[in-house]
């Protein structure tokens, strides 16, 4: 959710800037996107539609997330001298070191689940939250517990990582550069 807020802000906030200083809003070619979409579409399937989601194997889940984490690290290296590619990487890798030291799971403590749960029936420690990425472990058994979906906002009901908001913060700035002049883009 905050990587799709960060898109539509980033597209906005750079098709602003591009019509400010009277340009066209361009976005520079990017090194193997089928990446992106190998990386993607399997959580798309696997986590946010409803109808296959409740279908997908739980036993999938911790390879699919380990490959999908691999897969967008591979993409951010090739485009590492892009715009907010550092910001991208740093989000993927912060992500991709606490699912695979948690066992391939986004751990999530009880905690942090109360704060977002409408129910306490609706999760139980040490099972799956729902048909997310997450699996509810006690906070002292997380591993890298400050890299896992803990932030919360009060208005919001979803949880979210350091790595989110880096990568929400990557994708931000990509799409704000792209609204500059086209030596804004280029490598760095």
């Amino acid at each position: 959710m905050i990587l799709l807020l960060a898109v539509a802000c980033g597209l906005v906030a750079g098709m602003l800037r591009a019509r400010l200083q009277q340009r066209p809003y361009r976005i520079a070619q990017l090194e193997a996107i089928e990446l992106v979409v190998l990386g993607v579409v399997p959580q798309l399937v696997a986590f946010h539609i409803p109808g296959t989601a409740a279908r997908f194997p739980e036993a999938l889940v911790p390879p699919l997330l380990l490959i999908s984490q691999l897969l967008l690290l591979a993409f951010v290296w090739l485009n590492r001298r892009r715009p907010g590619f550092w910001l991208l990487g740093s989000g993927v890798l912060c992500n991709l070191l606490v699912i695979a030291l948690n066992g391939g799971w986004m751990p999530i403590a009880p905690q942090t689940v109360a704060q977002i749960a409408l129910a306490p029936q609706q999760w139980q420690a040490g099972e799956r939250f729902g048909l997310s990425k997450d699996r509810v472990m006690p906070a002292e058994e997380i591993r890298l517990a400050f890299l896992s979906d803990h932030l919360v906002l009060p208005w919001w009901r979803v949880a979210f990582s350091p790595g989110d908001v880096l990568l929400a913060a990557g994708v931000f700035y990509l799409l704000w550069a792209h609204g500059g002049a086209q030596e804004d883009i280029k490598e760095v």
